[in-house]
C-alpha cells in the first residue's frame, strides 16, 4: 500500500494504517498511496476548498474530540504545509 514516504496521508497526517478503509481511493477505484479515505475518494478531494490553515483547524478539533490535549493537536498539525497537497500552494 504505502510507500516507505507515505507512512502518513499527504492532506491530513493521519497515519495511514489508522485508516479504517485503508485508504483514499482514485478514480478507477484503487487504493490511493498518498491520501486517507477522510480527504480523497473517487480521485478528488472530500474538502477540495480547504487551505492548509483550514485543514489545520479541522484536524486539531478531531484530534481534541479524541481526547488529544489540544497544544499536543497543534504541535501535530504544524508539519501540515509540508505534507504533497500544499507544498505548492
Amino acid at each position: 500500500m504505502a510507500t516507505k514516504k507515505n507512512k502518513i496521508c499527504q492532506s491530513c497526517g493521519m497515519p495511514l494504517k489508522q485508516d479504517p478503509q485503508g485508504g483514499g481511493t482514485e478514480a478507477d477505484g484503487s487504493k490511493s498511496e498518498l491520501y486517507c479515505s477522510y480527504c480523497y475518494q473517487g480521485g478528488k478531494f472530500t474538502t477540495p476548498d480547504f487551505t492548509v490553515k483550514e485543514m489545520q483547524a479541522f484536524c486539531v478539533e478531531k484530534m481534541v474530540e479524541m481526547k488529544m490535549p489540544r497544544l499536543v493537536a497543534k504541535f501535530f498539525v504544524l508539519s501540515l504545509p509540508r505534507l504533497e497537497r500544499w507544498k505548492n500552494k
